[in-house]
């Protein structure tokens, strides 16, 4: 039975004299029971976690780049993102080679000598094996229709530009929380996601979100995970029928594999002429 890792990876990986930023994991199975969910500080401890938490068929959905290759720039994947979300409110972060973080590549190929398969996508889910794959959960928030997010991105990383701290705090805290009670009624979607399965995970259900950076981010980052993982369940249960891969280059564009970003999608969020 296929088994679903989310992770939300801190992209820098730290150095002797600082460690990295914690990263949120959580390992789903397919009937909706969250297995294993924290946090993991530097690659060798997520990688650790992997290994531990996999099965022998696995869908790793990361939330960090990947598959890097354009030497400036936005890649083609996160250009889509804004093309195709953009009315949602929501865009991608840049990354480049130039770009000093890259835990993300990284990981790949660190896992990929353990014997993990990167996949962008275009041939659909995986059947079996352990896969990793790249996610954007802001394109989950949006993308699914039962969340209920028609018009903009939910505001719980950060509030509208030009509002004052003060005011700014109460409006992400509150899109937090409200966020949270949604991703808990995925106990009843298809596929299923019991976030009350796992102690950590339920008590972000139970929990009012902290009202300082410190206790906020760790929940943050889990909850972020969280999404992944239903993420990789989500794409493996229905597909390219209710999600599409983003970083696909025209015909003539570079050989695979291609720096993709896998997204659960509305119609009107689908290819256009202008996604290119």
């Amino acid at each position: 039975m296929m088994r679903f890792l989310g992770l939300d990876l801190a992209w820098g990986e730290g150095s002797q004299a600082k460690a990295a930023n914690q990263s949120g994991v959580v390992a789903l199975d397919a009937t909706g029971v969250i297995l294993d969910a924290g946090w993991t500080i530097g690659l060798d401890a997520t990688i650790d976690w992997i290994q531990r938490t996999a099965s022998s068929d696995t869908v790793l959905f990361v939330d960090a780049p990947l598959v890097i290759t354009n030497e400036s720039g936005q890649r083609l994947a996160e250009r889509h993102t804004g093309q195709r979300y953009g009315r949602w409110w929501v865009s991608a972060n840049s990354s480049n080679l130039k770009s000093p973080r890259k835990a993300g590549v990284h990981l790949r190929e660190r896992i990929e000598r353990l014997g993990w398969s990167y996949s962008d996508g275009v041939t659909g889910p995986p059947v079996a094996g352990r896969v990793v794959s790249e996610c954007y959960p802001y394109t989950t928030l949006v993308g699914v229709p039962q969340l209920g997010y028609d018009e903009r991105r939910p505001q719980y990383k950060r509030a509208s530009r030009g509002v004052p701290a003060a005011k700014a705090w109460p409006i992400r805290v509150a899109a937090c929380d409200e966020l949270i009670r949604r991703i808990a009624q995925l106990v009843h979607f298809d596929p299923p996601m019991d976030i009350c399965s796992h102690p950590a995970t339920c008590a972000l259900l139970d929990d009012p979100s902290p009202a300082n950076w410190r206790g906020y981010k760790p929940r943050e980052d889990l909850l972020d995970a969280a999404i992944c993982a239903w993420t990789a369940a989500y794409w493996f249960r229905h597909g390219p029928d209710r999600c599409q891969v983003l970083g696909l280059p025209p015909e003539a564009g570079e050989p695979p594999p291609w720096a993709t970003i896998i997204a659960p999608t509305r119609p009107e969020q689908r290819r256009s002429t202008t996604s290119v």
